[in-house]
């Protein structure tokens, strides 16, 4: 009985749906997040629920969570094998972090996840119609037939050259982060922080430590924009500067991926002696 019922019920909402979109969207407005908890709950009926699931995305500047994943594939770059997201506290930081940058310069569309759930779901939702789900912001960044092969040669080039300034800072950072690359995924911020693939999220860790749960400790990756000002004049930098100037990027990407410091007034107090540095003062 109850198989049955969820088995109407999913096709009445997949008729609407495609049937009468608007009266569906005021419908998700009003259920989608605990539409959302299906994927977890009804295995069987996964790829269902993902039909109706409605997200943000870059392709709609509005935010509003209008978008589904078919509408995503029909959009899709020829090539393109991943369904792209991110997940952030809202629609905006999703969609100016330092993450997005390379997407936004090789037109690749990302959904944004802003709902507290979101990354939750997404850890039960590993692929659609054959296409693999990939956070943009955790492990090693794959964009296959997107990235050229001069692009390639150009990348594992600029890994070997800039191979003393990484060691350099993997020895001054060596507390806060587990490694430190080149990253290619920026285009105009100095630096971004990735977690591994299987580690929490800055907002699913929010979550659980609010929910009184303890967290394992987990350092993320540092990766590193050499075509940025701040990062060609850190490779020239004295020890003292050195260490000040890469501790503030480092504190710059906690920010801008929506994470807090664990010290804001050393941070503050590394700018200002930066400034005054810099300044002459």
């Amino acid at each position: 009985m109850k198989t049955a019922l969820t088995k109407r019920v999913l096709d009445m909402l997949t008729k609407l749906a495609e049937e009468e979109p608007e009266k569906y969207l005021a419908f998700w407005k009003e259920i989608g997040v605990a539409l959302k908890e299906g994927p977890a709950e009804d295995y069987a009926n996964r790829e269902k629920i993902a039909k109706l699931l409605r997200f943000s995305s870059t392709h709609d500047s509005s935010g509003t969570t209008n978008q589904s994943l078919d509408d995503y594939i029909r959009r899709m770059k020829g090539g393109q094998d991943k369904i792209f997201y991110i997940t952030a506290e809202t629609y905006a930081a999703g969609l100016h972090s330092p993450h997005m940058e390379i997407f936004r310069k090789k037109e690749i569309e990302v959904l944004v996840l802003h709902d507290r759930i979101d990354e939750w779901l997404m850890s039960y939702l590993s692929e659609y119609e054959g296409k693999s789900f990939q956070d943009i912001a955790k492990g090693e960044l794959d964009l296959g037939e997107q990235t050229t092969e001069e692009e390639k040669k150009q990348q594992e080039a600029s890994q070997k050259d800039a191979e003393p300034l990484l060691q350099r800072l993997k020895e001054t950072l060596k507390d806060d982060v587990q490694d430190v690359r080149v990253t290619h995924r920026l285009t105009d911020s100095p630096a971004c922080l990735v977690v591994n693939d299987h580690d929490m999220g800055v907002q699913m860790r929010r979550i659980m430590e609010a929910a009184g749960q303890k967290m394992p400790d987990t350092k993320p990756i540092f990766e590193i924009n050499l075509g940025h000002p701040l990062v060609d004049r850190l490779g020239a930098a004295t020890d003292e500067r050195f260490a000040d100037l890469a501790r503030i990027l480092l504190d710059q990407a906690r920010l801008a991926g929506g994470d807090h410091l664990k010290d804001p007034a050393a941070y503050v107090t590394r700018l200002n002696r930066l400034l005054l540095e810099m300044s002459g003062i």
